[in-house]
């Protein structure tokens, strides 16, 4: 379909809470999801939310195989979550580094729960309730964050863990979310 321009952090319409899908398997929704993957696969991320294309939907996209972007993480399967809801399984949480297509060339230390369990629908309307830890969790909860308004900066806890990628990393190769 087409590679749509991501919206960035200081765009009012980021901060907006979106609205759930109200109609499943329309040729509308299988649009928008074919241009938020073109989108996806044309800026080598690991998720997009429907915000972030300036579309408010309660639809998010995510998943990694092999990416040269993410060499240590393990996969995270294919898939589209529409009106998601998220149950943490336990307080236990993990701070790790993110970024984000919406915040370009930045970088922070962001603390997300490790297991939960989240629900919804695909682009058909099939049930979808899986649970999972680690770095699967942690796409799962930034992409449906979007879907609140919420960009990962405001998630860190200490501003020293924030910054330019190329002034916290020097001489690594490490591209946007």
């Amino acid at each position: 379909m087409a590679v749509r321009p991501v919206l960035r952090m200081g765009d009012e319409r980021l901060l907006r809470i979106s609205q759930p899908v109200q109609r499943f398997d329309t040729p509308e929704l299988h649009a928008l999801i074919a241009d938020m993957q073109d989108t996806m696969q044309a800026l080598n991320g690991a998720g997009l939310a429907a915000p972030q294309i300036g579309v408010p939907l309660r639809v998010v996209i995510f998943g990694i195989e092999a990416n040269p972007r993410y060499p240590d993480a393990e996969p995270v399967p294919q898939t589209v979550l529409i009106n998601p809801v998220i149950t943490p399984l336990d307080a236990a949480m993990e701070e790790g580094w993110e970024g984000c297509l919406s915040v370009p060339g930045m970088r922070g230390l962001v603390p997300r729960y490790l297991r939960l369990r989240y629900q919804g629908c695909d682009a058909r309307g099939a049930v979808i309730d899986r649970t999972v830890e680690n770095f699967h969790a942690r796409v799962v909860q930034h992409e449906c964050d979007h879907l609140d308004g919420v960009l990962y900066p405001m998630r860190i806890l200490d501003l020293r863990n924030f910054g330019f990628t190329e002034e916290l990393f020097p001489g690594q190769k490490i591209e946007d979310d």
